[in-house]
């Protein structure tokens, strides 16, 4: 019988290691220029 085990794992950590705080600040920037990007359309958007 197979049997699947999922470990429970925190999405955010509270004191990420060095690469997961690059990459949640790049993700971050992505997140910020998507908004930004979607903001000025729609303000500039008849």
């Amino acid at each position: 019988m197979l049997r699947c085990e999922t470990v429970r794992m925190p999405v955010l950590e509270p004191n990420p290691q060095n690469g997961q705080k690059k990459l949640l600040i790049v993700l971050g920037a992505m997140l910020l220029i998507t908004v930004v990007i979607a903001v000025i359309a729609s303000v500039a958007s008849p």
